[in-house]
């Protein structure tokens, strides 16, 4: 399940590519297989980070017949040990929401992005987000929880103060919003009972499957109870 519209980051062959904040690797993987690249994949959860390795060695490597390769690391995206300049692309999906100094955060991913590179972010939609905060108060209150939730425009001038250009916007995962409506309404129960669970089975089934009539359905929800909104950046020549 990607976050970010891989078709939007305009991916080559020869690039190197970041993905901040990779969790169990859904965006890294996807990016292994998108374009002959360098993949970076960094996230400060060390079993995370094994999760990932684990799953690049469930699907085949065609590394000897093309040119991709990745590479994983444990480390703070408040301090990137990268050089000046040195990525074509950064992703950071879902992660800004997690950090209380997330300004470093984008002055670290503005640092390593090279000129012309483009940088692509996601994090919760402000008003799903309040509705899942007012239904369940240990839903942002749990251990490496979310710290804030953010006005997209006032996100959106913060990135562009870093010298980043923005050049477009979306919204994903409309059917996903109830899901986590529903768990933090349950939230006692939120891993075992029967409705969150037959939700769950209906979105993996999404996932796998994706029938048009889903497809349909996520199309139209998206722009309106999107759970997450999705921004794009171009860094800025000469900054």
């Amino acid at each position: 399940m990607h976050t970010i519209d891989f078709e939007r980051l305009y991916l080559r062959d020869g690039m190197r590519v970041l993905d901040l904040g990779c969790g169990q690797g859904r965006h890294i993987q996807g990016l292994y297989y998108a374009a002959d690249m360098m993949c970076l994949g960094m996230d400060l959860c060390f079993d995370d980070i094994l999760h990932t390795r684990d799953g690049f060695d469930e699907f085949p490597d065609f590394s000897d017949d093309r040119g991709q390769s990745y590479g994983l690391a444990c480390t703070d995206a408040l301090q990137l040990p990268l050089p000046d300049a040195s990525l074509d692309r950064v992703i950071c999906s879902e992660v800004l929401e997690h950090l209380p100094d997330y300004h470093t955060a984008l002055k670290e991913i503005a640092r390593v992005t090279k000129p012309g590179g483009m940088f692509a972010m996601s994090v919760p939609r402000a008003w799903p987000e309040r509705i899942c905060w007012n239904l369940s108060e240990a839903y942002h209150n749990t251990p490496g929880g979310h710290v804030r939730i953010f006005n997209a425009n006032t996100l959106r001038a913060d990135i562009e103060r870093t010298g980043f250009r923005f050049v477009g916007k979306h919204y994903a995962h409309g059917l996903h919003s109830p899901y986590w409506w529903l768990k933090c309404l349950l939230w006692k129960r939120r891993d075992d009972h029967p409705l969150v669970l037959a939700y769950k089975r209906f979105l993996e089934w999404d996932i796998i499957a994706r029938p048009m009539l889903t497809r349909v359905l996520e199309a139209m929800a998206s722009p309106i109870m999107g759970k997450s909104v999705v921004m794009y950046y171009e860094r800025k020549i000469g900054q």
